[in-house]
């Protein structure tokens, strides 16, 4: 998959429209996929259910799509949806980049998500957090709203590096704000400062399951180098991005070790989200938005 330009994407001065973009595109890609004919591509329709009045079919598109489809009212749709965009200091990772850093991504992610859920008439919020809630909105499915979270998110996306994050406390307490039975989807990097270990991590991701919410977990990473720890062959400082710690380090000397233990952690992630059933998306940075709204995609068909 080409790599996005991050300065070729600044040029659009709206995140709104820059969303639009981005969705029309991955529109036009799925006619040439699996997902051809779901519901996002008509937004203002369903799948005709035999047996049912033929009152409402859509027959111009019948003779477009080979396929019945009944004309959707408002009613019909009544996904809530979260977005939960983690804006500790590991996500402005990296830091000097023509690209994406890891928050940046999270914030276009969720605008184009946006569109989404707009087309199908779903309700949204946004949550944003570091050491504490820094955002929560409702979810709704207003015009009004859908202006008020890209203002939310173009702030995001200005915004200076933040202090330490709890992910644990944050959680939790976004949990405890939604009260109606939704869809929430995290964008983290999943690295939390806190010292209560990741049983405590999981225990917090669990707790969003509680009033049958249903949760996608987006696993935002750089690949490259916090995965795969691709590094050109030559001494390096590395400094953690939330304590400020620094180690000297060549590189070839840790890479084995470092990449054994990223395996090993998100081997664990993966468990845990499959045993407490969250969906687990990795999102790298360097690979655009298809594979979010792709999760989100295969995330929307199961819940219909």
């Amino acid at each position: 998959m080409e790599t996005l330009d991050y300065s070729k994407v600044k040029k659009f001065e709206s995140l709104e429209l820059l969303a639009k973009q981005v969705v029309e595109g991955f529109i036009t890609g799925l006619h040439k996929s699996p997902f051809h004919g779901f519901s996002v591509e008509f937004a203002e329709h369903r799948l005709y259910n035999p047996g049912e009045s033929t009152r409402h079919i859509d027959w111009k598109l019948y003779a477009r799509t080979d396929k019945l489809f009944v004309k959707r009212y408002e009613e019909e749709t009544n996904l809530r949806c979260q977005l939960v965009i983690d804006s500790s200091a590991s996500m402005y990772y990296p830091e000097a980049s023509n690209n994406f850093n890891k928050i940046s991504f999270s914030a276009y992610c969720c605008a184009a998500l946006i569109q989404l859920l707009k087309r199908q008439r779903d309700a949204v919020g946004l949550s944003v957090f570091s050491e504490k809630l820094d955002v929560h909105t409702p979810a709704k499915s207003s015009i009004v709203h859908h202006k008020m979270l890209y203002n939310h998110l173009e702030k995001v996306i200005a915004s200076e590096k933040s202090s330490k994050t709890f992910v644990v406390d944050a959680l939790h307490q976004i949990a405890e704000s939604i009260n109606k039975r939704s869809l929430v989807m995290v964008f983290s990097d999943m690295m939390d400062n806190s010292s209560t270990g990741n049983d405590e991590l999981f225990s917090a991701l669990q707790h969003l399951k509680h009033n049958k919410h249903e949760v996608v977990l987006f696993h935002v990473v750089d690949k490259k180098t916090e995965i795969d720890f691709q590094f050109e062959n030559r001494p390096y400082t590395f400094i953690d991005t939330e304590t400020g710690e620094e180690v000297k380090a060549h590189p070839s000397s840790v890479k084995d070790s470092y990449v054994q233990q990223m395996i090993e952690y998100k081997k664990e992630l993966k468990f845990k989200c499959s045993q407490y059933r969250i969906d687990f998306v990795e999102a790298d940075i360097s690979e655009g938005f298809e594979q979010v709204l792709r999760g989100y995609l295969i995330k929307r068909t199961k819940l219909n």
